[in-house]
């Protein structure tokens, strides 16, 4: 009899718990609003709580920010629901360091820092760490990040697609999970996402309503200035999910272009001269599976088959963009620069000096449940170097003229696997008419 009450009461359990009223912020993050001293507070409470509040200020919570909370259901066989909060904080002071926490009169986050850019934004030598493909399991980079994150080496984060693997897994308690883990990093600077293939479900409803990203298009493509750089945010995904990307597709073409034709105007490129952009799938890789950067005519570098509408390769080269930045593949690879599979490099004793071509980074090794990526035995000849260590990537972006990236692997304890310098003399790179 003891043994039938006991089963009873384990299966009656999860449903007796998902009535607790439950008013505490989790998941606290932060974007870039429409500039880099305006921040987004984001975070979730399970009940709705009638007010979504930052207090906030230099040393001590002087200052009070409202904002206001979402509904978000997810799309599992429960519908499980929770309110996602976000308020603005405007017109930060520069160079400052601000303490914060949100909540609202029925339960407060704990307390959180942040430190603001300085005014001369251009002039400002900003340090950022790049990854993707980092989930709940298996997130081995995680406490390394944590860690050099809360000791202020970073000043923003590029999540290059693929969260948690994933959100919407058990009605989306993985996600909420991995909204906590990452609090640690994502509560103290900037984190900036754009959507992969593992985000899918429900059409991204989980990415789209979880993150708070400039443009107003739900995260899924925007741009951002921090510092001598132009970063822009792509949503690969458009490519391979017709059914929800078509439409997309064409939208983000057409934005995209505009973007680094404003970008390219001769006295915005002196001004900010580095244009970086992120997307989730690679143009090229060579690791050893069956994904489309292993194709010759990868669909995001070419664009539609038969058609070749929407292809980013061209588009990219012509707009002169310094460095793309991209995911997916769990493992580290550096190309040389590189056009429509042909080497472009500055000089054979300084290839990233005046290269000729974009420089392509593949950063997917965070860690994840799905492991390590092999690569096929011989490195093709635009492949630079590869690494299958666990691990992410530091950028820290100099001057209009110097650019630093460097591959840090967690499996040897962070020490520094691979580096380069992108150094032009020009504001724009001199990459010949195509």
């Amino acid at each position: 009899m003891n043994l039938i009450v006991l089963a009873i009461i384990l299966l009656c359990a999860p449903f007796a718990f998902s009535n607790v009223i439950h008013f505490q912020p989790e998941g606290v993050h932060l974007s870039y609003g429409d500039n880099i001293h305006d921040i987004v507070v984001t975070w979730n409470t399970k009940n709705d709580t009638q007010e979504s509040i930052v207090e906030y200020g230099i040393g001590r919570l002087t200052l009070k920010a409202e904002g206001y909370s979402t509904l978000f259901i997810d799309g599992g066989k429960r519908k499980n629901s929770q309110y996602i909060h976000r308020v603005l904080l405007k017109n930060l002071e520069p160079k400052s360091r601000y303490v914060y926490h949100c909540g609202s009169k029925n339960g407060w986050s704990n307390l959180f820092f942040i430190n603001t850019a300085p005014n001369v934004s251009a002039e400002w030598s900003p340090n950022f760490v790049l990854y993707g493909d980092m989930g709940n399991e298996n997130a081995q980079s995680l406490a390394r990040l944590q860690e050099e994150t809360q000791n202020g080496l970073y000043d923003a984060v590029l999540h290059v697609g693929d969260f948690a693997y994933d959100m919407d897994t058990n009605n989306a308690h993985v996600g909420d999970e991995f909204m906590r883990q990452i609090q640690g990093v994502a509560a103290y600077v900037p984190y900036m996402t754009v959507a992969g293939n593992h985000e899918e479900k429900y059409n991204f409803s989980n990415y789209r309503a979880r993150f708070t990203m400039p443009g107003g298009t739900e995260g899924l493509w925007y741009s951002f200035n921090v510092g001598p750089v132009h970063f822009i945010a792509i949503d690969t995904e458009a490519y391979y999910f017709m059914n929800y990307g078509l439409k997309q597709l064409v939208k983000q073409f057409s934005w995209l272009e505009q973007d680094l034709k404003e970008a390219n105007r001769p006295e915005i490129r002196q001004k900010r001269p580095w244009i970086v952009t992120f997307g989730h799938r690679p143009m090229y890789c060579s690791n050893a599976n069956a994904d489309d950067c292993t194709n010759h005519q990868s669909l995001v570098r070419v664009g539609l088959p038969f058609l070749n509408w929407f292809g980013l390769e061209e588009l990219f080269y012509r707009y002169k963009v310094d460095l793309e930045l991209w995911a997916h593949e769990h493992s580290y690879e550096r190309l040389w620069p590189m056009y429509n599979f042909q080497v472009y490099n500055g000089s054979y004793e300084k290839p990233y000096t005046n290269y000729k071509a974009p420089v392509h980074i593949v950063t997917g090794s965070a860690g994840c449940k799905e492991g390590r990526e092999k690569f096929i035995p011989h490195r093709p000849h635009w492949s630079a170097f590869r690494s299958s260590d666990y691990g992410y990537t530091r950028m820290k972006a100099f001057n209009r003229t110097h650019l630093y990236l460097e591959q840090v692997s967690d499996d040897k304890q962070g020490a520094t696997l691979d580096h380069i310098w992108l150094i032009k003399d020009n504001t724009f790179p001199k990459y010949e008419d195509v």
